[in-house]
C-alpha cells in the first residue's frame, strides 16, 4: 500500500500563490515508477473514486466529463473539465480553478528523494478561498468548510492513494 505524508508545498508549486489568504493543504507519494505529469493527471481523473465525484457534478452543477477528456485534460489539449478550469499549467505540474473560483486543485510530479531507482513523487493539494461575509465585510471560511475539512482531508488521501495504485497496475500490465 502506498504511503500518503502530509506535507510543505514544494517552493516552486503554483499553490503557494494562494497560502497567504487561502486554506492550502499538500500531500505526497512516492512511488517506484517513473512518472510523468499526463500520466498521474490521466490517472488521479480516472480512478473509480474521482469517477464518483464527477457523477456528482454530472448530477449537481450540470457538468458532465467523460475519461477521454481527463485524458485531455492531462495531454493539454484542453482547458476546461467538469466543473474546473486550467488556472496555470507547467510541465511537472497543473493548478485547476471550480468554476466558483472558490477552490483549487493542485498536482504536480517530481523525482522521489533519495531513491536509487526510478521513482516519483506524486503531489495532490487544494485551496480553499474564503468569501466576505456581507455583514462584516470580512473574509470567512463558512460552517460547510468547518464542518467538512476532516472529510477533506481523508478524501484527498484517498483519490492521491487512488491515482498511485491505478499507475501500479498500468505499470504491472506493460511487465
Amino acid at each position: 500500500m502506498t504511503v500518503i505524508q502530509h506535507c510543505e508545498l514544494p517552493e516552486s508549486a503554483f499553490l503557494r500563490a494562494y497560502q497567504s489568504h487561502a486554506y492550502v493543504d499538500c500531500f505526497a507519494a512516492d512511488i517506484a515508477l517513473p512518472v510523468s505529469l499526463e500520466q498521474f493527471v490521466a490517472a488521479f481523473y480516472t480512478t473509480s473514486l474521482f469517477k464518483l465525484e464527477r457523477r456528482i457534478l454530472k448530477w449537481a452543477v450540470s457538468k458532465p466529463s467523460t475519461d477521454d477528456e481527463a485524458k485531455q485534460l492531462a495531454a493539454g489539449s484542453i482547458v476546461e473539465f467538469a466543473a474546473w478550469y486550467v488556472e496555470e499549467r507547467a510541465p511537472n505540474q497543473l493548478l485547476l480553478s471550480d468554476m466558483n473560483n472558490r477552490t483549487r486543485s493542485w498536482l504536480m510530479t517530481a523525482p522521489a528523494p533519495s531513491s536509487d531507482t526510478p521513482a516519483t513523487r506524486l503531489y495532490f493539494g487544494s485551496a480553499v478561498v474564503p468569501t466576505r461575509n456581507r455583514r462584516s465585510g470580512n473574509a470567512e471560511m463558512g460552517f460547510a468548510f468547518r464542518a467538512l475539512l476532516g472529510f477533506h482531508k481523508l478524501y484527498s488521501v484517498a483519490l492521491l492513494r487512488a491515482a498511485a495504485s491505478k499507475l501500479h497496475a498500468a505499470a504491472a500490465r506493460k511487465s
